[in-house]
């Protein structure tokens, strides 16, 4: 038996002009959540703002990777595409989803490929090693770690930045001369100034700079600690709704020995109610968003899959502008079941009038139908179209599903057919 919950809310808060001038302490995220508070309690001799107390186990890594078995985001998440992923989350996606690896065996390489690729993105691995534990030879290996030259982040998997950029040669609209003039000064990157005078010089130095080092430098700052905001728990099919307090910090209010009889006082001790008041509205709000999402997504929280839903939908039942409702989700995150999620991964958009099936439904369902298609016939975006939308009953474009296929860089049938012949390890 299905359990529903039915929540009514009221909304008792309206955001006074002090109050708006305060919404970055509805805004910010957990972890900086003090400092915004400290700025404020600056300017309030009478306020002091204490560290909540950090709770380790519920605050979870995503740097390193210990194995291809290991993950640092849950399989629920990947399967999911959601953003907020580590470099191995990526790369590991990217081994399952695209058909650079269409075999056990060359999956396997790469997975172990993967375990040997730094947190710069750099392979600083053992080839002999690698093809000792995977039964392979030497050369087997080397040929799936090129393979690498068009996965994303491009120039990942490279023994050395000169390789990565040799790798993300691939990613630049050139024609065959550019392409082989790059090359010839990658390869010898120290006497640049000997070719200045060959034909598309300035065109090459201008392609070189373009390209990143170290290739993994976008996911270096994602090297954090991720700290939900909301945990969502289920006990025997029960849902239940805390908020992580231990990570909350308390705003003390102490005069001392003056009192608060003078204006001067009186004025600072309103402002520190204000700020209370402030921090109270933040949680009230989280929690109240976090009962809406019960609601609205309960089919995801017993299993299922997320349904489109809209910042509008809850601003209405809360009572609140949609845009206090986008600051309030920002850069937070949710704990749950299924593992740790931003909370806007919740508000995908719709591909159907009736708003029930969502983006990511789309997406999971093309990776699935191409995953099994025949390898000596790849399906077509047309005949994928057709395919979708018959199993959801709707009707959306072909460009549509372009799009999705190339977001999840997923090739186009010809270019599948491609790497199907020659991907025979």
């Amino acid at each position: 038996m299905k359990l529903k919950t039915n929540i009514k809310i009221s909304t008792k808060h309206t955001l006074s002009p002090t109050l708006r001038s305060w919404l970055p302490i509805l805004e910010a995220d957990l972890e900086r959540l003090k400092e915004t508070l400290d700025k404020v309690a600056k300017e309030n001799p009478f306020i002091e703002i204490k560290s909540g107390n950090e709770i380790s186990s519920i605050a979870k890594k995503v740097e390193g990777f210990d194995g291809y078995q290991k993950r640092a985001i849950s399989t629920e998440i990947e399967s999911l595409n959601f953003s907020q992923k580590s470099l191995y989350d990526v790369l590991y996606e990217q081994v399952e989803t695209t058909t650079f690896f269409p075999t056990k065996k060359s999956q396997k390489i790469a997975y172990e490929i993967i375990a040997n690729i730094n947190s710069n993105g750099y392979f600083d691995g053992d080839l002999e090693k690698i093809a000792q534990k995977t039964s392979s030879s030497v050369e087997e290996v080397e040929k799936i770690r090129l393979r690498f030259a068009y996965l994303s982040p491009s120039g990942v998997g490279a023994f050395d930045v000169f390789e990565s950029f040799l790798f993300q040669l691939n990613d630049f609209d050139l024609t065959n001369e550019e392409y082989k003039l790059c090359q010839k000064l990658i390869n010898d990157f120290e006497n640049l100034q000997k070719y200045k005078d060959e034909k598309g010089f300035l065109k090459a130095i201008h392609t070189l700079k373009k390209m990143k080092n170290p290739p993994a430098i976008e996911y270096k700052k994602e090297e954090l600690q991720i700290i939900p905001d909301i945990f969502i728990t289920n006990r025997a099919g029960k849902i239940e709704v805390s908020l992580n307090s231990a990570y909350y910090p308390q705003i003390i209010v102490d005069t001392g020995d003056i009192g608060s009889n003078f204006d001067f006082v009186k004025d600072k001790l309103k402002d520190a109610k204000l700020l209370i008041e402030a921090l109270n509205l933040r949680k009230e709000t989280l929690t109240k968003v976090a009962l809406m999402l019960i609601e609205y997504q309960y089919d995801f929280f017993m299993g299922g899959e997320i349904k489109p839903l809209k910042l509008e939908d809850l601003s209405q039942e809360l009572g609140r502008h949609h845009s206090t409702i986008s600051r309030a989700i920002a850069n937070k995150y949710l704990s749950c079941d299924r593992g740790i999620f931003p909370i806007k991964t919740f508000f995908p958009s719709a591909v159907d009038k009736d708003r029930e099936t969502s983006n990511s439904a789309i997406k999971n369902y093309i990776k699935e139908i191409i995953k099994n298609e025949d390898k000596k016939k790849p399906l077509s975006d047309s005949k994928i179209l057709q395919l979708v939308n018959q199993k959801f009953n709707t009707k959306i474009g072909r460009r549509t599903i372009t799009k999705y296929r190339i977001a999840m860089n997923i090739g186009s049938s010809t270019d599948r057919k491609k790497v199907y012949q020659f991907s025979q390890i």
